[in-house]
């Protein structure tokens, strides 16, 4: 069966319920999540294939999700589930995304409102299946950083590459702000898919933003000389099962952007960087969430 019938599980409760929800999602195998703040409240949708979960798996699910919130001290005031198709759920999503500006130069642009007038970086976006919508204070934290990162003077030709690239738009964003090659890579074929689609939105040619499956091991083969930098925004033990291989990623004065972590898990990041010969240069916090520079350390 094809994966474009969903189930979608929604949870309403406390605005707080977000960080141990959404972990708790991840833990069970949940292919995207998306959240919006309505009259006070947390609408948290979770999505999973028809293929992959079954009704009564859905129901243990929602039990993990109330313990969850139980142990956190924190309330549910509902759980329900409901069959969508792809088209379904991208009707529904639609209605409450809107423009995003971010930092000081980009504007992350749902591509299917009309645009106005404006002076920022436009990243046009049409997630699908891969939910990712730049909404999530992770991945507003990397745009930002990427902002900083990628000013002039830049030396020619500049590379980033991706690492968990979702629907790309860590990758579209570096192209955009001056750099001349991007590679990005996803475990997950469907953010495969949703990478390249929304890189042909961005009218960037696919030699410029070359996308493929796979993850750190996979970009370093694709590319045929080191990266100046890139970006992994991805839940922190996967951060530190792929600091090994981050010097084989980028040049030795290359740096790096990490976020996904939440900033109780920034000492043990941190500590598994230093391990492996790299520093944190900068650290910014959204919410709950990090995000953190990273060099190599020197001597």
């Amino acid at each position: 069966m094809a994966n474009n019938q969903w189930w979608e599980l929604r949870t309403i409760g406390e605005p707080a319920l977000d960080e141990p929800l959404s972990w708790e999602l991840q833990a069970v195998g949940c292919q995207g999540t998306s959240s919006q703040l309505r009259d006070g409240q947390l609408h948290l949708c979770a999505y999973f294939p028809h293929s992959q979960v079954t009704e009564t798996e859905l129901a243990n699910i929602a039990e993990q999700l109330q313990q969850a919130a139980a142990q956190a001290a924190l309330t549910v005031a509902d759980i329900t589930w409901t069959s969508l198709t792809e088209e379904d759920w991208a009707s529904s999503w639609k209605a409450y995304w809107h423009p995003t500006p971010v930092g000081d130069r980009l504007l992350i642009h749902p591509d299917w409102l009309p645009l106005d007038p404006t002076q920022r970086i436009v990243i046009r976006l049409n997630p699908g299946v891969a939910f990712g919508t730049g909404a999530h204070a992770t991945t507003q934290l990397c745009l930002a950083a990427l902002e900083q990162q990628l000013v002039e003077p830049i030396n020619h030709p500049y590379t980033v590459a991706d690492i968990g690239c979702g629907t790309g738009i860590l990758a579209i964003a570096a192209l955009l702000l001056g750099a001349d090659q991007a590679y990005a890579v996803d475990t997950d074929p469907l953010a495969v898919q949703a990478a390249q689609e929304c890189r042909d939105l961005n009218g960037l040619e696919a030699s410029r933003m070359q996308v493929a499956e796979g993850s750190m091991a996979e970009a370093i083969a694709l590319m045929n000389v080191p990266a100046d930098g890139f970006c992994c925004n991805i839940f922190a033990h996967v951060i530190i099962e792929l600091i090994p291989y981050m010097t084989q990623l980028v040049k030795s004065e290359g740096w790096g952007i990490l976020s996904g972590m939440l900033e109780r898990q920034v000492p043990e990041v941190t500590a598994a960087l230093n391990a492996q010969g790299w520093q944190v240069t900068q650290h910014w916090q959204q919410e709950d969430w990090a995000c953190l520079k990273i060099v190599r350390s020197e001597g």
